[in-house]
């Protein structure tokens, strides 16, 4: 997988790209186009940070925009519901043909999940998954303890409605859109940002969940050291079956 490091970038710009790749590649997979190795698109990785903007996925209700200021709102065709982004904040959109790379959706989420997991363990966090709430998780009380949750994901809370995140803070966050196998949007991580934004809204549709960072836990690290890294484990963690 080629990866490109973006720098800062506007939100909608790049959003509009993305869309713009997926569409190209879609026309390639339907032999619209030539489709000669030497002109089909590959899967990339693109890593880059925004200036502040807030995301409405299409599951997005405006009630859970508690009050933008001068924020900018994005409505999105990724899934979910509104999120933040921001300076400080390490966001990765992997631009993939899932048929190629040979994973289903529900594979391909549980691989960004991990290569979340094993950034944060880079780092010396353990980040957990929460049945039913997509994204990664930390401990607030001890965000470098090994120990399960009873929130994990198990057998016996499958369907489960109501989400319990007593005593946990989410970290990044994680929406796509697959369009004729064609994966884009991607992952946030929270580095060392402003949290305020995330109090203006409902973070992922969720009201009262806290969003922290690696900085708010104690961890000191660049967004160039923790982007490397992440780059590295979703590069591995996406290679093709």
């Amino acid at each position: 997988m080629q990866t490109q490091f973006l720098g800062r970038v506007e939100y909608l710009p790049t959003y509009e790209a993305m869309q713009a790749y997926t569409d190209k590649r879609n026309l390639q997979n339907n032999d619209e186009i030539d489709t000669h190795p030497a002109y089909s698109l590959p899967s990339t990785l693109w890593i880059c940070e925004h200036n502040p903007v807030f995301t409405q996925g299409l599951a997005g209700k405006n009630e859970h925009i508690l009050n933008a200021g001068d924020i900018p709102i994005i409505q999105t065709n990724r899934g979910g519901q509104v999120t933040y982004h921001g300076p400080g904040q390490v966001v990765a959109y992997p631009l993939i043909d899932l048929k190629a790379a040979g994973f289903f959706v529900k594979g391909y989420v549980y691989r960004l999940e991990e290569a979340i997991i094993r950034t944060l363990a880079h780092f010396g966090v353990t980040g957990h998954r929460v049945a039913g709430a997509p994204g990664i998780y930390v401990r607030l009380d001890d965000p470098f303890s090994h120990a399960m949750l009873p929130q994990r994901p198990q057998k016996s809370n499958l369907g489960q409605t109501t989400i319990d995140f007593t005593g946990l803070g989410k970290i990044a966050a994680l929406g796509i859109k697959v369009s004729r196998h064609c994966a884009y949007h991607g992952v946030a991580l929270n580095v060392a940002m402003d949290l305020e934004p995330f109090s203006r809204i409902n973070p992922c549709g969720y009201f009262g969940l806290q969003t922290v960072d690696l900085a708010m836990l104690g961890v000191s690290a660049s967004w160039d050291d923790v982007a490397k890294v992440l780059a590295n484990k979703l590069s591995a963690y996406l290679a093709p079956i």
